[in-house]
């Protein structure tokens, strides 16, 4: 009686009653599901049943049962107590309603609002508390040179700074490329080839190159730099340093903020450089201007005045990222889950500030570097 008898379905030709044989249980309706979904599916509601000749079944075998049944008990139908029960409880669960999820109302918004001012205001107070803290140790420092940490400083400048110059200046070559041709297409029909050179000089210079390496550095440096305090939060190595009197913003924090903020404006000046070259170079192609001309038209349409905005944005966006990177490190739970949802947390709010500063700075230098 332990092994498993294939289930079986058939109707007696004498009396017109469904009969039900063997086991219909999952292991054995699983090698001919098929054909008993599509036989039970074809009877008629007012079938006749006789399941006496049934073994066992089991939760499974009720359900694929009743769902043939069209949920709902038959007007005939002989079988065990046993098998009663198992079926009737497959009914029962199928006629019981989960009851309906409440829509969302106004108040759910207010709660909603309300909850993302309060965790808002949390990322304030802890952002402007890092900042603080940080202020703190550059006084201290400034009155003990020696303990200044040059090479995690130096070795944090490396690695943003060195080691993201060719992604910069692969992608500011084909920015420079990209903008240049779609330009001389406009430039073309108005026999305005020469403000090329206008164009890309203030597009690049004022605007592209900065925002262009900040959010590369973001997604690049930025989520590294999360990614290495959220893991030593992890690994408790931050409460390590704290046991042993170790200042964590002092060794972690301070490198990678003054490494970023030296690093981006001198990526700011690769990159518009690298950027100017590959629009230079498609402006050659595509309208036959010669790179003499361009470099010497350059300097004259494009004053200095740009060259400092742009470097000055990428400090202040260097800045801004290395802050928030280290703020969302150091909010890193003990979990796994915790460390990859602040890491894209960061990234993404790292570009978000970078683009909201510079708006500001557009507004505040309207009046600076524009040829009248």
């Amino acid at each position: 009686m332990s092994g498993t008898i294939s289930p079986g379905i058939a109707i007696d030709s004498e009396s017109g009653v469904w009969r039900l044989s063997g086991d219909w249980t999952l292991r054995a309706l699983s090698p001919q599901l098929a054909s008993i979904r599509q036989t039970l599916a074809a009877l008629p509601t007012d079938a006749r049943w006789d399941l006496a000749g049934l073994r066992r079944i089991d939760s499974f075998g009720a359900t694929l049962l009743w769902g043939g049944w069209k949920r709902r008990w038959p007007d005939v139908v002989e079988l065990s107590e046993s098998h009663r029960v198992v079926i009737e409880r497959v009914a029962k669960a199928d006629a019981s309603q989960l009851p309906e999820a409440p829509g969302f109302t106004a108040l759910d918004a207010a709660a909603s609002l309300g909850f993302a001012l309060f965790v808002f205001r949390d990322h304030v107070l802890a952002f402007l508390a890092l900042l603080g803290q940080l202020c703190l140790d550059v006084l201290h420092l400034l009155r003990h040179p020696r303990e200044w940490p040059l090479l995690e400083i130096s070795a944090n400048l490396f690695k943003v700074g060195v080691k993201a110059m060719p992604v910069t200046a692969l992608v500011g070559f084909l920015i420079g490329v990209v903008l240049s041709y779609l330009s001389s297409l406009q430039l073309k029909a108005f026999g305005a080839d020469v403000f090329i050179v206008n164009i890309l000089g203030l597009g690049i210079i004022r605007e592209l190159g900065p925002v262009l390496v900040s959010v590369l550095v973001a997604g690049r440096s930025g989520s590294a730099m999360t990614a290495q305090l959220g893991v030593m939060r992890v690994t408790e190595e931050i409460d390590a340093l704290s046991a042993m009197g170790v200042s964590r913003t002092l060794r972690l924090v301070l490198p990678k903020v003054v490494a970023l903020t030296l690093a981006m404006p001198l990526l700011v000046l690769w990159t518009s450089g690298i950027a100017l070259f590959g629009g230079m170079v498609s402006a050659r192609i595509d309208l036959g201007m010669s790179f003499g001309f361009f470099i010497e038209t350059l300097p004259r349409v494009v004053p200095i005045a740009n060259v400092f905005i742009g470097l000055a944005k990428g400090a202040a966006f260097g800045l801004l990222i290395s802050l928030v990177a280290c703020h969302f490190g150091l909010r890193v739970q003990p979990n796994t889950e915790s460390l990859s949802s602040n890491t894209t947390a960061s990234v993404v709010s790292a570009i978000t500030i970078v683009i909201l500063v510079d708006a500001v700075f557009a507004i505040a230098t309207r009046s600076i570097g524009v040829p009248a």
